[in-house]
């Protein structure tokens, strides 16, 4: 079955560590223009991944921009790894580690018990390395200029927090979890609640709502797709 685009399509992308959610976007964007001809097209995400993140990403185009809210609000499911023993200002490896503390004194159940308190719903501050808004401006414009604000926290419900493997000092886990849900916060409240510090060193979306990354294309995958559908269609030789 061909794609039909300007009607409008959902399309599931595993996208790359590195990549940005909106150079998926792009990339698609310009092989649909290349491939098919089509200059004028409505299409866009659901959801931000960040750079260092990878798994599922849901790109909508033609009128299924307009659900792109509906799939904002859908339940995510991850899989990553926390750092214990220090922190960084962006919770991630985006900046370096400091505030080393020690951390082979945890037994497993502390570690298991610190998951347990994260987990129902709570008040959770993002992280300035962000890109919610602050008096108009992304967070991270701030953070990269290292100047301070205050981010509101928001309402967010953990349904499940499983540790899956402890190697010190790293913690894999698995994460249910409400729309506006920041993991790397989560790294940060898991150390604090440890005393030890931690952050998010791997990340991995695997589920949105009812669709899963099992599921999603590789980019290399839907650009094969859809310059078949462009032989197809238009005759393009290739």
């Amino acid at each position: 079955m061909d794609f039909q685009f300007e009607t409008g399509e959902v399309l599931l992308i595993n996208k790359p560590y590195t990549w940005t959610s909106f150079d998926v976007v792009g990339k698609i964007r310009s092989v649909i223009r290349k491939q098919l001809g089509i200059r004028k097209l409505k299409i866009g995400h659901a959801g931000t991944l960040d750079p260092l993140a990878t798994g599922l990403l849901i790109v909508c185009s033609g009128k299924f921009t307009k659900r792109i809210d509906e799939y904002q609000g859908l339940e995510k499911e991850y899989t990553g790894t926390f750092c214990l023993g220090a922190t960084t200002p962006s919770f991630d490896l985006e900046t370096g580690p400091e505030n080393n503390a020690p951390y082979d004194h945890l037994t497993e159940e502390e570690i298991f018990q610190a998951a347990n308190r994260l987990t129902g719903t709570f008040n959770q501050a993002p992280p300035l390395f962000s890109a919610r808004k602050v008096d108009g401006k992304r967070a991270y414009t701030f953070a990269r200029k290292k100047i301070n604000v205050e981010i509101e926290a928001r309402a967010i419900t953990i349904s499940a927090f499983e540790i899956t493997q402890i190697h010190p000092p790293f913690v894999d886990f698995r994460v249910i979890c409400s729309k506006g849900t920041y993991i790397r916060s989560l790294a940060r409240d898991f150390g604090q609640i440890l005393g030890c510090g931690a952050y998010l060193t791997a990340l991995c979306r695997t589920r949105i709502g009812p669709y899963y990354l099992r599921d999603a294309y590789e980019i290399g995958d839907i650009e094969k797709r859809i310059r078949t559908d462009s032989n197809i269609d238009t005759g393009i030789l290739l």
